[in-house]
């Protein structure tokens, strides 16, 4: 299996596609970094204008963490557009090499070939989300110095220093069973088509009719909207409230895991039964 997935990922890497995520979050990252080093004091002042009146602010509240939470914010909503540029290519890029005959003949099982596919996107979309990771956190404390964490999403609150890192850790590991649930969808649909293009524009659509169908004031669509997977998506950001809801968060887990399962399943049936000679 190890043979199996150091192949895949080989695969991966040898494809410029692979590398349009890892290029536009840099660009982004440092777009941001340096928009936030000119102005970014301006958005500080402005969020906490009506409370230093009242309360007596302390430390540099403009800092790395800071920067870092607000790039997790702002670019892990655009991942997806990233991820299925690869997870779509998976099987359907096989299908248009026309080499699905090559792998399917060789002496593994099935199984093994469609569970190295998507261990391999799973470790695609944690180099990616480390890649991310690193620029926000690691290169915004050089910049930018540490200090308190100011969130800024549910009210405010302040985060002491030492309590940030492992709401961070948190943050990325929620993150990426997040992504993993829309590469596992992209390799669904490489499983059924023979051009990446189709899984591509199928998981994004999916994507935004869950969306839809979740904003619409219709009870019955209210009813199954805590079992959409995107109701979901965002609840890496729980980590940075205080106190933090680990009930909502393992039940998000929970949820995710089992769309992940649900999708690995049905997608290694297709594989399985899928004719060598088309």
């Amino acid at each position: 299996m190890i043979t199996l997935v150091i192949i895949e990922l080989q695969k991966i890497f040898k494809k410029w596609r692979t590398y349009i995520g890892f290029i536009a979050i840099g660009l982004l990252a440092i777009i941001v970094q340096l928009a936030l080093y000119f102005t970014g004091q301006k958005l500080i002042d402005s969020q906490l204008k009506n409370f230093e009146q009242t309360f007596i602010m302390v430390g540099n509240l403009f800092n790395g963490y800071f920067i870092a939470h607000l790039i997790l914010g702002a670019l892990i909503i655009h991942v997806p557009f990233l991820i299925v540029l690869v997870g779509g290519d998976l099987l359907a890029g096989e299908a248009t090499a026309g080499t699905y005959r090559m792998i399917l003949t060789r002496p593994v099982s099935r199984l093994q070939v469609i569970t190295s596919k998507f261990i391999s996107g799973f470790i695609y979309v944690v180099l990616l989300l480390a890649w991310l990771a690193f620029l926000s956190i690691g290169v915004s404390l050089i910049i930018f110095g540490s200090g308190p964490l100011l969130s800024l999403g549910n009210g405010i609150v302040i985060i002491a220093e030492n309590d940030i890192l492992w709401r961070f850790l948190g943050a990325y590991a929620f993150a990426a069973l997040s992504m993993t649930t829309v590469i596992c969808f992209a390799i669904l649909f490489s499983s059924l088509v023979q051009n990446a293009i189709g899984p591509i524009v199928s998981t994004m659509a999916v994507i935004f009719v869950f969306l839809i169908l979740s904003a619409l004031p219709v009870e019955f669509l209210q009813n199954l909207r805590p079992y959409f997977f995107t109701s979901h998506m965002l609840q890496w950001d729980n980590f940075f409230r205080d106190p933090v809801n680990y009930s909502e968060i393992l039940k998000s887990t929970w949820i995710l895991l089992a769309h992940i399962a649900g999708l690995y399943l049905i997608t290694t049936y297709i594989f399985i039964k899928k004719d060598i000679l088309s």
